[in-house]
């Protein structure tokens, strides 16, 4: 195929070009290079084969929105898994479609289904889906297919893995014969293909070249670890960073809780996403991820589908994941748009057969490195506090300090003591080695043959933590806080706000929990007597409640 200069080279309208050109795109991706011409004027169907990030959603959202003018019924359906993946598909049409009068409706569980059915009524020509509500409409009669132009499956392969694929072929019964399809897909399961032999026409598959499919940008290691040092081997991959910004997978909702939560109460700026969480809040919580009012999102692998950041520094797969795709899908996260990423895995010496089988699947090296030491990070975290100072110092923007910064130094004849004070006020416990926990390097055997001693000592191990642990929870007063998700709150914002307001150390607030409507945390006596006292003033319910209290037993 010859190069692509620009999107005018595929065929599309003036109109579209100018719509593109407000977005500032210039150059097509090698899939929609691939894609538009044909579904602009080719007669076959087609399977495009894209992992997440390579721009398919204006691939086939383009050649749309060229070919559709306004009528009076759905002409375009599109199919998604996710929610998020939907609000985003609909989002990006709407922001392509320019000028022209195309009204875009996406459907999902979760949001109100009589507003849908109402807009459905007024007129919709493109709906973008989960397949449950879809399928909910079409039984309620509301929504007609019938007269459909385009159907457009994304993450097909996806589809498959939540088990939709009956829905799919239920839904793909509602639609008229004569129709242009087009499945995406990271992968070509042969479940995919028996579906497109079965309803369409005639399909060709466009793949991009291998190198646009692996992760070329992305730098890929491992950690060996035991189960127990996972968090602090992700606390220091973490901090190495000058700049984290970056997901982290879990296999289970309980592990994204845990590990945000903990995560919380050391500082971090974290939340998290998974199956249990309500769409207002992970709206909310994808919001401030994207503008980066937190830099670390924890996340299961369904609930992270549709999310399109391209600047992100790090994918941490705290979990090896089940198959080889869903680590292509995972790390394809970072390396894009032309920026390198790394992606990090920790694996358990029980788990490094399973690493080498997602090598050889995904074709792909992973090279094992050591995790950082921390006299090592405490230099780094050193340097990059000297260059920020320095930075500022140069900028000369802090006159409103020069006055202050005069009288501690005339009250104050070591000049050094002085320094040290003023760090210590504005670091706090950043540079203390005891933050961290030591971790030994492993030496054991790395796969399931582990002797009983081994499982033993980790056992007695796994229960002196836990018994540490709870005994952490004794001489703590449980608080009531009358906030919560709805507020915009989550657990980071919560230990952050009372350690703020109340002046007492981060790793003093145990066991915060974040609910809807409100919250909790547990503190020793002391401080939570200081904790209430800071608040006191705080009211809630028009005055009639303190914000934080004593929780009731």
């Amino acid at each position: 195929m010859e190069k692509i200069l620009s999107f005018k080279d595929l065929g599309l309208s003036e109109a579209t070009l100018e719509a593109i050109g407000k977005k500032g795109y210039e150059t097509p991706s090698p899939i929609q290079a691939l894609c538009i011409p044909r579904l602009l004027d080719g007669n076959k169907d087609v399977i495009g084969q894209a992992q997440t990030g390579t721009g398919k959603t204006a691939a086939f959202s383009l050649p749309i929105i060229d070919r559709l003018e306004k009528e009076n019924n759905v002409q375009a359906i599109i199919l998604a898994p996710t929610r998020e993946l939907v609000i985003q598909v609909a989002e990006e049409i709407s922001s392509l479609k320019g000028e022209k009068r195309l009204r875009v409706l996406p459907v999902y569980g979760g949001s109100n289904i009589m507003h849908q059915m109402k807009k459905l009524k007024d007129g919709i020509d493109i709906v973008v889906g989960t397949p449950g509500r879809v399928i909910d409409l079409l039984d309620r009669k509301k929504l007609i297919l019938d007269k459909i132009k385009y159907f457009i499956l994304d993450e097909a392969d996806e589809m498959l893995n939540m088990g939709f694929i009956e829905d799919i072929e239920n839904i793909l019964n509602h639609t008229p014969k004569e129709k242009k399809m087009l499945f995406f897909s990271a992968t070509m399961p042969k479940e995919i293909l028996e579906i497109a032999k079965t309803y369409m026409k005639d399909y060709e598959i466009l793949a991009v070249k291998n190198r646009e499919l692996t992760t070329a940008l992305t730098e890929q290691i491992y950690f060996e670890v035991t189960r127990e040092n996972k968090f602090e081997a992700l606390c220091r991959v973490i901090d190495i960073e000058k700049d984290f910004y970056g997901i982290i997978f879990c296999q289970t909702k309980n592990d994204v809780n845990d590990i945000t939560l903990k995560l919380a109460e050391r500082g971090y700026d974290a939340d998290c996403i998974h199956g249990d969480v309500t769409q207002n809040q992970r709206e909310k919580v994808l919001y401030k991820f994207k503008n980066q009012t937190i830099n670390i999102l924890v996340a299961t692998d369904v609930a992270a589908r549709g999310i399109d950041v391209n600047n992100l520094t790090h994918v941490i797969n705290y979990s090896l994941p089940q198959e080889a795709e869903s680590y292509v899908h995972r790390i394809g996260r970072t390396g894009r748009a032309g920026k390198e990423g790394t992606a990090i895995t920790f694996v358990t010496p029980r788990e490094y057969s399973k690493l080498l089988h997602i090598q050889k699947v995904a074709k792909t090296e992973i090279r094992k490195e050591k995790l950082p030491k921390i006299a090592e990070i405490l230099k780094n975290k050193e340097d990059n506090f000297m260059e920020l100072v320095e930075s500022t110092a140069e900028l000369q923007n802090y006159d409103s300090y020069r006055d202050l910064a005069k009288k501690l130094m005339e009250k104050n004849e070591n000049s050094e003591e002085l320094i040290a004070a003023l760090l210590k006020i504005s670091l706090g416990d950043e540079l203390e080695a005891d933050t961290y926990q030591e971790i030994e390097e492993y030496r054991g055997r790395r796969d399931s043959r582990d002797s009983r001693d081994s499982r033993d000592s980790r056992d007695r191990k796994d229960r002196r933590s836990r018994e540490a642990h709870d005994h952490t929870l004794d001489g703590l007063t449980r608080l009531f806080i009358a906030k919560g998700n709805k507020d915009g709150l989550n657990v980071g914002q919560l230990v952050g706000l009372i350690c703020a307001k109340a002046k007492i150390k981060r790793n003093l607030i145990k066991n915060a929990q974040v609910f809807e409507k409100f919250s909790f945390v547990s503190v020793p006596f002391n401080e939570a007597e200081m904790v209430i006292k800071a608040f006191q003033k705080e009211k809630v319910n028009e005055g009639k409640q303190s914000l934080i209290e004593k929780a009731k037993k």
